[in-house]
């Protein structure tokens, strides 16, 4: 099931090699499991070839007691390797979860990075692999050669009988694998499509609500819901019909053994006892291929969960293999930076070069769509440029470690979400708060007297996303989260759309403390008041940098009517996202 990568073995395939133990006892265990079960064919040998022909009662009972006791052994080491197992998918999830979390945070927070929004299901997916009945098939199936061959030890014919109806099982095993693998791929990719627009509904049940989308929400998800079912019942059919093949095979294949058997009994070939430990034998033999095929689709959505965990660690090992950096003093710079959304005809940043020295402040101006908010998104790393490079203090910023980075830096995004919680806790970015340094961010974003106001202060539970405040005040405190932590570089996107006139006025103080204190900063906003102190001005305009300079500089430009004066752009409430 492990991918390649360059040549290489994937990063999926390098944590299963941590767990080789595990699967390495398993197979010892296999290995005693299933010697152990020839024991009943054995038995049955003797107690016809010896047993009733001696007469031997004392024969009998020492012939049952051993067998008993072996199938004890047996019992209890297949408990051992489900127990091996089931740690085994319990270690890798405790693994793997964080790893994946992190890489779908990433890649969700990229333009288009949609692709692997399910990676914790599929990591789920992966666990419950290990419990169940598909993995102790591929333990037991490699046993299948084995038995064959204790088989011919028999008879030559009975052992040609078991060989054939092996040789035909597995041809159904491949059939089965390339009629399914197409069919169960659609359904699962089907799936997951219908989950997000499920999720990206709920998101949005209040546009949904207000609009009245219900019903277009509905035919929309009848539409999928439709086309997954009738993948689902393909699916089914085939599953269906391989399982009456397969269990049709395997009694055939038996019922000729027996038949062979019986024949070479009325010859004197061989003993009754003989037809029967083979007739035994080959259905112990051809029980796991049989329960392989029954299991395939759990085994498909393992395979495809692997690969696509596979993808989401390579690119996170690259973000590991970064080496620390000294903390940044915040000097910024941008070079010939382009960005387009994968699949886009347009660019959206069209080679914009800057440079901010440490503690520099910049307002970012330009009418709606100009690409103001992706460029910011470029400046902090969040998204990777098209071509261009950003650096903090002359170091590539991909190159940070983003686990340090993030302390580094404050960011304010038009959109401001909050997490279920308390105050103290989203102020100190979900790490376990420290009540001085929260409080000192609150008061650098001039917002600890409206928290104090709240029902139990900084311990006020906020509810999913910030439900139980106003847009105002999830915005206030949003400024203070992203000025906890002394942070060198902070970038507001337009911190002032939901603020009243003592918001507004608490977040002008804000940034003139920044700006004493030597953080660089850098904000967009339409109203020119809230830009009245910064160091620099850039105008962008359809992913163009039209100006860029000391603010009274671009400012005289403005009024001579270069570009259309910021007073003349559209007012926050009627912007949209660049």
């Amino acid at each position: 099931m492990s991918p390649e990568n360059d040549g290489q073995k994937g990063p999926m395939t390098r944590l299963f090699r941590r767990f080789r133990p595990f699967f390495v006892y398993a197979g010892l265990f296999s290995l005693c499991i299933n010697l152990l079960m020839l024991v009943p064919s054995l038995y049955m040998l003797q107690v016809f070839d010896r047993v009733i022909a001696s007469r031997s009662n004392e024969t009998l009972v020492m012939l049952t007691l051993a067998t008993i006791v072996a199938l004890a052994m047996m019992s209890l080491l297949d408990a051992l390797r489900a127990r091996l197992l089931a740690a085994a998918g319990l270690a890798m999830d405790a693994t793997l979860g964080p790893r994946v979390l992190d890489g779908l945070l990433t890649d969700a927070a990229r333009a288009g990075g949609s692709e692997h929004t399910h990676g914790l299901r599929d990591v789920a997916t992966l666990r419950g692999f290990f419990t169940g009945n598909g993995v102790f098939a591929l333990f037991d199936a490699p046993w299948l050669p084995i038995y064959v061959l204790i088989i011919f030890f028999f008879h030559p014919l009975l052992g040609a009988i078991a060989l054939a109806g092996a040789i035909g099982l597995v041809a159904l095993v491949v059939v089965n694998e390339r009629l399914a693998r197409a069919g169960l791929e659609k359904l699962a990719t089907g799936t997951r499509q219908s989950t997000r627009d499920v999720d990206a509904s709920l998101r949005n049940a209040e546009v949904v609500a207000a609009m009245g989308m219900l019903p277009a929400l509905t035919r929309r998800w009848v539409t999928q819901n439709a086309a997954v079912e009738q993948h689902q019942l393909e699916s089914s059919r085939l599953a269906a019909r391989m399982n009456g093949i397969t269990k049709f095979a395997r009694q055939f294949i038996q019922t000729a053994m027996l038949c062979a058997g019986a024949y070479l009994v009325i010859d004197q070939n061989v003993s009754g006892g003989v037809m029967m430990a083979a007739t035994i034998i080959l259905g112990r033999a051809l029980s796991p291929v049989e329960m392989l095929i029954g299991s395939w689709r759990g085994l498909v959505d393992a395979r495809g969960a692997w690969a696509r965990l596979d993808a989401i660690l390579h690119r996170r090992q690259h973000r590991e293999r970064n080496t620390a950096l000294p903390k940044p003093s915040g000097q910024l710079s941008a070079e010939r930076l382009v960005f387009a959304i994968p699949g886009a005809e347009k660019a959206i940043v069209k080679g914009v070069s800057f440079e901010l020295q440490a503690g520099e402040s910049m307002g970012l101006i330009g009418p709606s769509a100009s690409g103001k908010s992706t460029l910011l998104r470029l400046l902090l790393g969040v998204w990777p440029p098209y071509a261009g490079t950003v650096r903090l203090d002359g170091a590539d910023i991909a190159n940070w470690p983003r686990s340090r980075l993030g302390r580094y830096i404050g960011y304010l995004p038009q959109d401001v979400e909050l997490f279920s919680g308390t105050v103290a806790e989203n102020i100190a970015r979900l790490g376990e708060p420290e009540p001085q340094q929260v409080i000192a961010a609150a008061q650098r974003a001039n917002a600890h007297e409206m928290i104090l106001r709240l029902p139990q202060g900084y311990d006020t539970q906020i509810g999913e996303g910030g439900a139980a405040l106003s847009g105002g005040q999830r915005q206030r405190i949003g400024l203070a989260r992203a000025l906890y932590g002394k942070p060198r570089l902070v970038v507001l996107d337009e911190p002032n759309a939901n603020l009243d006139g003592e918001g507004e006025a608490a977040l002008a103080r804000a940034m003139a403390t920044l700006r004493e204190a030597g953080v660089t900063l850098i904000v967009v906003s339409h109203r020119p008041s809230l830009l009245a102190g910064v160091d620099k001005l850039m105008v962008l305009n359809d992913g163009n940098m039209e100006m860029f300079g000391p603010r009274s500089e671009v400012l005289s430009r403005l009024t001579r009517g270069t570009v259309p004066p910021p007073s003349a752009m559209p007012r926050p409430e009627a912007m949209r996202r660049a």
